[in-house]
């Protein structure tokens, strides 16, 4: 296999439109591309009709328009390039057809702003972001909006967000004398997943309909030797692996690293940097494939949060950072921070941010799976925090505090053999519970659920940076001395949003109240979360970066609870039915052989009747009966659920998830003491240790 001939061979990009189309039409799409300058669409049928010569020669006999609806998921319509041409057809992608198609836009969530009877919707060809060929198809990146205008779509408002963020960038970068044609965001989402056998899976019906396991006593062996942890590929999660690399690397996605995670059967792949918006594309390309290359190997990939309840869940880091076209990183620091006040004042901007939009930003990566994870002693807490590091803590404390900085410097390591290599030691520590990092050249926000859009805590990201920087352009265009109008400016910021910076253990037992002292919100779920989209101040910030209106605003937030509430709904459900027609009966068919064994021992003699055989009916008679009142509380306070999505969510989350709390633990204590013949689901040591 010749891995530089493989990479990108299903993909319409840079080399193929250079080879494919004539000169002007190739730089003046590069132009729109590179520089974000208006698609000249006369260009458009020279650009459609290379696209599907290169399409057909793939193999491809259909083209799809390939969009991000507000469902997490992707969605796309499928048209053959064949036209009748008299009694024969010829094949054909005209420029129209590349530049917009119109879906049905009345069946995708559109938090109201869309009657079901306005059915009508377009959607518009994204240039900056490659198509490619899967399966038949030439997929055509686009935008997804309705006749009216709303954008009904992740990916309209992620490319208004780079937008603005790239025009505020600009202005700030100018008072430092820097000009530059653009400033980019760019992303690489590691990806976190377990993987089980597909057969043990097919006996799991929670698994099948939620994604989850509504059920499931601990296996008596989990994380806690930490030996799966960068442990050696069993043969199969190996071949996978491969097969996965193998299958992403065509589509030009620079998967590069692989490897076992925490709990058994978790694993993660991290991705190279590349522009946000092909990012968020090839993120949700990578776990389409991931899950289809998954059953090619007779496994299944879950992507859920938190699949299994007493291990880790799986999340998302979202590694952000900010570069100029011409390779400058933003967030570099260099060797003397102290000394770079672009940096510093950079810097200044993002916490104030983060401090000013905590609420929305904790709200763009909540949901119910996230939820098991957010606030649990795994993941980072709920509360948002920014980690600085040593270097960088103890230079803003001794900004905030009015004492001397002395600079940290990276020093030689050595493990003190005198064969080891001398390795350079960072000047700051890494910190895995802190939600908001940074981590040398970046910042990693690792609050991200696994199946979770990268679009949406992006466009969060890149918005409320924006609206930083346009803050802090207002406050020091016109300075008569602008170095020290910066350091004053950079040092209010500081000052003003220390309370957000905590360089400590985030899942230690102080950090929420004294999180609560700084008043830091804590919102656990995602009920109590999303409605932080509805104040005015954050509704105002998205209006005035023009990333979303009002109403896209608060019809996002509406989306968010209603699929919140649905997801508990189909959870209780399931839960529901699993307990009555398979837990119920498979226990009282047990507690029934129990009795039949004690009355036959008694027939026999008194002597061998079986004291420990009574009390374990007896136990698991009273739990059972337990269950049933629990599974009858659950299904009562569900069918009690008031109107709104507001008042609905905040029901699911703080009365029927206790609930289904309670159906569990009596659940999970009986599977423990039931005969694995009489247990109708696959066990945790099934699903998680039946791969080999």
């Amino acid at each position: 296999m010749n891995v530089t001939e493989l990479f990108a061979s299903n993909v319409f990009g840079d080399d193929v439109m250079k080879n494919l189309l004539p000169k002007e039409v190739y730089k003046s799409l590069r132009k729109t591309i590179d520089e974000g300058k208006p698609l000249d669409t006369s260009i458009a049928s020279t650009v459609a009709n290379a696209m599907k010569d290169w399409a057909v020669s793939k193999g491809a006999t259909h083209y799809t328009h390939w969009f991000q609806p507000l469902t997490n998921l992707t969605a796309e319509k499928h048209d053959s390039f064949i036209e009748p041409d008299g009694d024969r057809v010829i094949l054909q992608l005209t420029g129209k057809n590349l530049i917009v198609g119109e879906p049905d836009a009345s069946s995708f969530p559109s938090g109201g702003t869309r009657a079901t009877s306005a059915a009508r919707g377009y959607t518009a060809w994204d240039p900056t972001s490659p198509a490619f060929v899967k399966e038949g198809t030439l997929y055509i990146p686009t935008v997804f909006v309705s006749y009216t205008g709303e954008t009904l779509d992740k990916k309209a408002p992620l490319l208004k967000s780079m937008t603005a963020l790239d025009l505020q960038a600009k202005r700030l970068l100018k008072l430092f004398g820097i000009e530059c044609r653009k400033v980019s965001t760019t992303v690489g989402p590691e990806q976190e997943y377990f993987l089980i056998d597909e057969a043990v899976y097919n006996e799991r019906k929670d698994l099948q309909l939620t994604g989850r396991t509504l059920f499931g006593a601990p296996a008596p062996r989990g994380q806690e030797l930490e030996d799966h942890y960068f442990g050696s590929l069993k043969t199969r999660v190996s071949e996978y692996m491969r097969d996965l690399d193998e299958t992403l690397w065509t589509y030009g996605i620079f998967a590069k690293t692989k490897h076992n995670e925490v709990a058994p059967a978790q694993h993660e792949l991290a991705p190279v940097f590349t522009t946000t918006n092909v990012a968020v594309d090839d993120n949700q390309l990578t776990m389409e494939l991931m899950k289809k290359v998954a059953k090619k190997h007779g496994l299944v990939c879950l992507l859920h949060e938190k699949p299994f309840e007493g291990i880790n869940g799986s999340g998302k880091h979202n590694n952000w950072s900010l570069s100029t076209d011409s390779g400058i990183n933003l967030l570099d620091p260099g060797e003397n921070p102290e000394d770079n006040p672009r940096f510093m004042l950079i810097l200044a901007c993002v916490i104030a941010a983060v401090d000013k939009y905590q609420g929305i930003l904790r709200a763009s990566v909540a949901s119910a799976g996230n939820d098991h994870r957010l606030g649990a002693n795994e993941a980072p807490p709920a509360i948002i925090s920014v980690y600085l590091g040593d270097q960088l803590g103890a230079l803003v404390d001794s900004i905030v505090m009015g004492r001397q900085y002395v600079p940290k410097k990276a020093v030689p390591g050595s493990i003190g053999v005198p064969e080891s290599p001398i390795f350079p030691i960072d000047t700051t520590d890494r910190n895995r519970t802190s939600p908001f990092a940074f981590t040398g050249n970046k910042f990693e926000f690792r609050m991200l659920g696994s199946q979770a859009s990268v679009a949406d805590p992006n466009i969060v990201l890149n918005t409320i940076a924006a609206q930083a920087f346009s803050d802090a352009v207002e406050a020091l265009e016109g300075a008569k001395d602008f170095g020290k109008a910066c350091k004053a400016y950079t040092e209010k910021l500081l000052k003003e949003h220390y309370r957000i910076i905590f360089n400590y253990n985030g899942y230690g037992p102080d950090w929420e109240p004294e999180a609560e002292k700084r008043g830091l919100l804590n919102n656990k779920t995602t009920a109590d979360a999303v409605p932080e989209f509805f104040k005015r101040e954050n509704i105002d910030v998205f209006v005035k970066q023009g990333v979303y209106t009002e109403k896209e605003v608060i019809a996002r937030a509406n989306i968010a609870l209603e699929n919140y509430t649905k997801t508990i709904n189909i959870e209780a459900l399931t839960m529901i039915e699993m307990a009555r027609r398979d837990i119920w009966p498979a226990v009282n068919a047990y507690v029934t052989e129990l009795c039949s064994t004690i009355a036959a021992k008694r027939a026999v003699s008194e002597k061998i009747a079986s004291n420990a055989d009574m009390v374990l009916a007896e136990r698991l008679s009273l739990m059972n009966e337990a269950l049933m009142d629990a599974v009858c509380k659950l299904e009562k306070d569900l069918g009690e659920i008031p109107a709104g999505d507001g008042p609905a969510s905040h029901a699911m989350a703080h009365v029927v998830v206790p609930d289904m709390e309670a159906v569990r633990r009596l659940a999970d204590g009986m599977e423990q003491l039931t005969a694995s013949d009489y247990w109708p689901f696959p066990t945790y040591t099934e699903l998680l240790y039946s791969v080999k």
